[in-house]
């Protein structure tokens, strides 16, 4: 396998024909990574940026100024609720943030996150000027790509997802296309990833052995967090859907979270 790489440029890529390209910006506490595509062409990608360079772009002021046809931001959450469809009202906005505990400096967001749950979640004020330029009608939970992704993989109430990045692990188990269950966990090392996922299978009522489970992210095949994985779930496999078309030298992984984010709707400021 070759050697990551964490920048890229098409030989097609024109910014003078940036009004046919989507922009995809996935925003994380600390630094960003954005994607040109066309159609299903990945043009350019940029991984580990500064996060300066969203509200004062400097060496990348041409890719961050110009004007694109769609632009799709991923924001993370500092916390998060799901309230099902039939109950969710922009009404109940302050009630929704009691149960997040938000912060002065937090704001709110609200967003269907399948056909029977809204996502309520709430993301550093820091990190929502730094996009708001780009119109925060066009801003969405940053796993709701992932999520969507694996809805439209044909699941099984007794597949379930693990996606890995930045030292967090979120699990998603779906039913009839759905989300039964999803939650997010902090983890430092294969045994804190192998607790919390034998407790969401506890959670569910699902044996070990039954259950598939799929994996994606940092986690590599044959690594620590994988073989530990695979000493209590006999059936793991990558989720590794071909979401854009990648140049030999990038890893689709590097980039799922972030082509996911193609598949995504905008948010609501609450």
């Amino acid at each position: 396998m070759s050697e990551q790489i964490y920048t890229f440029r098409d030989p097609s890529f024109n910014l003078n024909e940036a009004y046919y390209y989507t922009l995809l910006i996935q925003v994380d506490a600390m630094s960003f990574s954005y994607a040109i595509t066309y159609k299903k062409q990945l043009l350019a990608w940029d991984a580990n940026c500064n996060l300066a360079e969203l509200s004062d772009p400097q060496e990348l002021a041409n890719e961050l100024t110009a004007t694109y046809k769609k632009v799709i931001i991923g924001l993370p959450a500092n916390g998060f609720t799901l309230v099902p469809a039939p109950l969710f009202s922009k009404n109940q906005a302050a009630n929704y943030a009691r149960l997040l505990d938000v912060k002065p400096d937090e704001k709110v967001f609200a967003q269907p996150l399948d056909t029977q749950n809204f996502i309520i979640y709430k993301v550093d004020e820091k990190i929502v000027s730094a996009v708001e330029k780009f119109d925060l009608d066009n801003a969405v939970y940053i796993g709701k790509g992932w999520i969507t992704a694996a809805a439209e993989n044909n699941p099984t109430g007794e597949d379930i997802y693990l996606h890995t990045e930045n030292g967090r692990a979120e699990f998603l188990c779906l039913k009839n296309g759905t989300i039964r269950f999803y939650n997010s966990f902090e983890f430092q090392n294969e045994d804190d990833l192998a607790y919390y996922a034998a407790l969401v299978v506890q959670e569910l009522g699902l044996y070990p052995y039954n259950v598939h489970l799929k994996l994606s992210g940092s986690v590599k095949p044959e690594d620590k967090f994988s073989i530990r994985l695979t000493e209590f779930f006999p059936n793991v496999t990558f989720f590794n859907p071909q979401l854009l078309e990648l140049p030999e030298q990038i890893n689709s992984q590097q980039v799922l979270t972030l082509a996911a984010l193609s598949l995504c709707e905008s948010s609501e400021v609450l």
